[in-house]
């Protein structure tokens, strides 16, 4: 605080005036007052100062002028006038000191101040003296203070009127107050710094996250701020007891933070500074990171150390997490079977997995830093041109790119191999693309298997001829050629004739060893333009491009000549073959490729049935394949029937002609139903039933719902004496067919001895070892059987004592002629007479009338059929509909 050389006293001397000294007394008290300014509105005391100093010298104005903090700038105006006064100190306020330049310089000096006559103010002092003449200013003494050694105010006396000079005593005055103001405003300025010191630090203590602490070493004093014993649990503790810091560190780092304070107490290392963990008051273990720093006295000895503690508990185990995360991350991505690849924004390489290094052939040291289409180097499969890489096109579109086909992969040492990629950008918090990602796989494996899988699908592994389907779909581009007029084509369906000799004597491997020979010999006889497949079994086909049909007919009948000059050796035997050949044209009106195929097969079974080995041509007005194909369409319509459940079983009753039997005895009849629901003649289906192998499946379902139809209907079941059943020979040549028969005998529980079944002459004698099994097992379970249309065949006497049949059913052929035809006569006559003679009973079919029926009764004939005795009548029952 600047001092004055003159004591307080011997200015009370020379200032006093009047009595008692009232000057003297009221600038001591604002002296004092100014040295004690508060904080308490500080502008009124300074006012209330001023206006008790200008009672007291009775003078016209006084104020106080306030710098800005780089005092360039009078920033606020305290002042107190007399009534009269007409000065204007407050227009000062704001105004820039470098308006007053004179003031300005003595204000900078530290100098006293004094204007006698702003009308004719000295040298220097015009610009000043001019600009308080504004504020009605005619003279003025001035004294500044200071505030931290630098300008920071006045205090001034101003008259409006000019003066001669200004008492001494009143300079010393002035410079009195000045000084007080300063000293006082000097205090409150300390006061308001070291109260937001104050504040600021008490803010800090309960808003850092942050435990602080303090050890006074001389007076063995420590101190815990608020938020460190919160932080560890120790602020509850009502007697305020906390353990010692020390004794609260893990035991497994006590040791390395020990060595860490004393290198720093001995001046190794600018901050103490560890991590480790202290005990919670709940006896957890918490992290903390702290940091110390240890102040010494002037001979080098510490007076105290001061730290900071702060729990990272959550960030250690965010840490740890972390590790554990990227730890997994990274032992995934050494342990996956793909490639993984990782670059930064601009496409350089970071990362490549073990797999990526094996599968581009560069190492991830070596890799690193480079561009990814150094490291990753793709090329179309079929094509290989040059491709973009998938993940720099990843990054510059931002979105994920996936590989819509295989890629060929050149790796570093030349080799390729083909993969499958995704690549996708990696984005960071604010979603801007930081980098990328890029994973792959070899499918080269897969390729291959594919592309084989696709032979495959269309190839004949037997032959390597192509299949079926593929020959098809050739057949369907021909066919579209040929409606668009383009070029002609036929096709052949080529059957060998004799397979089944090699089959059946030298077994399944010869029979495809002769299939693969014959294939490659048919191979080596077409054109490279030319389709050959093998359509199944012993069947094969043949598209002719560009072909008329008399070609084709020198075609078929070249591979028909090559067949049957072929010779198969197999163990020592050799075979010949033979084969049946249809040729059909392809034409713009054909239907569809089912047609045409269709339409081949049975010219090939018109060449067999014209005695095989031969080659047949398709017409279309040809009878003898206008009904095969119609047997073809029936075949289709009878499946139908079957899934459809169109098939109705009917009765007609078989009457005793020699006595009188108790019981109904019948034969079950087949009725089929069209797709409008009217009835079908039997002699439609039937033919093509046995022709296309369909007679088994008919037969099961007959079997199946009679059997179902007699358990249904109980008194069915107490009325009946024998129901007959008709059975194909296609059925006897079936080996599971047998076995059928057997278990729905078990599953309905019916008496075997209630059933009897027929056999055509025809198919007993042409399967006659599985037919005499069959009879012989089934008798074994009690049924019966019969012998139908018996006399059609050449052979039928010859062979009737051989198979164990109960009755003979005397073909309808001889029968219905018996009463105009002697020689039908004779024949039912002995047919009836060597059953008798073999043990058999005979029924005898087509008994149209009553005539009829009379004279089958005199020749002793013990049972009739036909619609004189009844016609055949619908078999009513829920389960059969079913």
């Amino acid at each position: 605080m600047p001092t004055d050389p003159m004591s307080t006293a011997a200015l009370r001397l020379r200032v006093g005036r009047g009595e008692g000294g009232g000057l003297d007394v009221t600038c001591t008290k604002v002296a004092v007052d100014f040295q004690r300014l508060t904080d308490d509105d500080p502008d009124a005391q300074i006012i209330d100062g001023l206006a008790a100093l200008l009672e007291a010298t009775d003078e016209e104005c006084l104020c106080v002028g306030l710098l800005d903090e780089a005092g360039e700038r009078i920033e606020q105006v305290l002042a107190a006038r007399g009534t009269f006064s007409v000065c204007r100190p407050q227009g000062l306020e704001g105004l820039p000191l470098a308006r007053l330049p004179w003031i300005h310089a003595r204000l900078q000096q530290g100098s006293g101040i004094e204007l006698l006559n702003t009308d004719h103010p000295s040298t220097g002092r015009a610009r000043d003296a001019a600009l308080l003449g504004e504020l009605q200013v005619g003279c003025l003494l001035l004294a500044g203070f200071e505030i931290d050694g630098r300008p920071a105010g006045f205090i001034a006396l101003l008259g409006s009127e000019p003066r001669s000079g200004f008492e001494a005593d009143l300079h010393l005055l002035l410079r009195l107050v000045a000084t007080s103001l300063g000293s006082g405003l000097e205090r409150l300025r300390l006061h308001d710094r070291l109260a937001h010191a104050e504040e600021r630090h008490q803010l800090i203590l309960q808003t850092a996250n942050d435990g602080f602490w303090d050890f006074d070493v001389a007076n063995n004093v420590m101190f815990f701020a608020p938020r460190w014993l919160q932080m560890l649990g120790y602020h509850d503790d009502p007697e305020g007891r906390v353990p010692e810091w020390r004794k609260l560190v893990h035991p497994e780092d006590m040791a390395r933070v020990q060595i860490q304070i004393r290198e720093h107490l001995e001046g190794k290392t600018e901050l103490f500074e560890s991590v480790h963990r202290m005990r919670h008051a709940n006896g957890d273990w918490r992290w903390l990171v702290s940091r110390a720093r240890a102040l010494h006295d002037g001979r080098g000895r510490l007076k105290r150390l001061l730290g900071v503690e702060t729990d990272i508990t959550e960030r250690k185990l965010y840490e740890e997490a972390l590790f554990r995360e990227k730890e997994s991350a990274q032992i995934t991505l050494q342990s996956i079977g793909d490639g993984v690849v990782t670059t930064d924004a601009e496409s350089c390489v970071q990362y490549l997995n073990p797999v990526a290094e094996d599968l581009t052939g560069w190492k991830v040291d070596d890799a690193v830093g480079r561009s990814i289409d150094d490291i990753f180097r793709g090329f179309h499969e079929e094509t290989c041109e040059p491709l973009e890489n998938p993940l720099a096109l990843a990054i510059r579109r931002g979105r994920t790119v996936k590989s819509v086909r295989p890629t060929l992969l050149i790796r570093r040492d030349g080799n390729e191999l083909y993969i499958e990629s995704v690549a996708s950008p990696i984005r960071d918090a604010t979603g801007g693309i930081s980098g990328g990602v890029l994973v792959f796989h070899d499918v080269s494996e897969a390729r291959e298997l594919n592309r084989r899988l696709s032979y495959h699908a269309s190839h004949d592994m037997l032959t390597g001829l192509v299949n079926r389907r593929e020959f098809e779909h050739r057949m369907e581009r021909a066919l579209k050629s040929a409606r668009a007029r383009e070029t002609s084509y036929v096709v052949c369906h080529l059957d060998l004739d004799q397979f089944r000799i090699v089959n059946d004597t030298c077994g399944h491997s010869a029979g495809d060893a002769l299939l693969g020979q014959i294939g490659a010999l048919l191979k080596s006889k077409i054109r490279w333009r030319d389709t050959l497949a093998r359509l199944g079994g012993d069947e094969f086909g043949l598209l002719l491009e560009s072909c008329t049909l008399d070609e084709a007919m020198r075609t078929a009948e070249i591979l028909r000549e090559a067949i049957t000059e072929f010779r198969f050796n197999w163990d020592e035997r050799s075979f010949r073959l033979g084969a049946s050949v249809g040729v059909v044209p392809i034409l713009p009106h054909n239907e569809d490729v089912a047609t045409i195929l269709s339409a081949a097969d049975s010219a090939c079974q018109a060449a067999k049935d014209a005695g095989r080995n031969r080659v047949y041509s398709y017409e279309e007005n040809d009878l003898d394949l206008m009904r095969r194909r119609r047997e073809m369409q029936w075949a289709a319509r009878i499946n139908n029937a079957l899934d459809e459940g169109r098939f109705e079983l009917f009765r007609q009753t078989i009457q005793p002609l020699q006595g009188r039997e108790e019981g109904a005895h019948y034969e079950l009849l087949l009725r089929m139903r069209d797709e409008n629901g009217a009835f079908v003649s039997p002699e439609l289906f039937i033919t093509a039933a046995e022709r296309y192998g369909i007679t088994p499946s008919i037969d099961r379902w007959v079997i199946e719902h009679a059997f179902r139809w007699l358990v249904s209907e109980a008194d069915e079941r107490e009325r009946l004496a024998l129901c007959s059943i008709n059975l194909s020979g296609q059925s006897l040549g079936d080996d599971k067919f047998l076995p059928f028969v057997i278990e729905q005998f078990h599953r309905s529980g019916l008496d075997a001895s209630k059933i009897c079944f027929e056999i055509t002459e025809t198919a007993a004698v042409a399967n006659y070892s599985q037919a005499n099994r069959f009879i012989q097992a089934l008798k074994e379970l009690g049924c019966l059987f019969a012998l139908d249309d018996f006399g059609t065949g050449l052979s039928s006497f010859g062979y009737l004592k051989h198979f164990p049949v109960d009755f003979l059913k005397i073909d309808g052929s001889f029968v219905k002629e018996i009463l105009h035809d002697p020689i039908d006569r004779e024949m039912v006559r002995s047919i009836n007479e060597l059953g008798h003679l073999t043990g058999k009973r005979t029924i005898a079919e087509f008994a149209e009338n009553q005539e009829i029926i009379a004279m089958l009764r005199g020749m002793g004939v013990d049972y009739a059929q036909g619609y004189g005795i009844s016609e055949p009548r619908r078999v009513e029952s829920f389960a059969v509909n079913l």
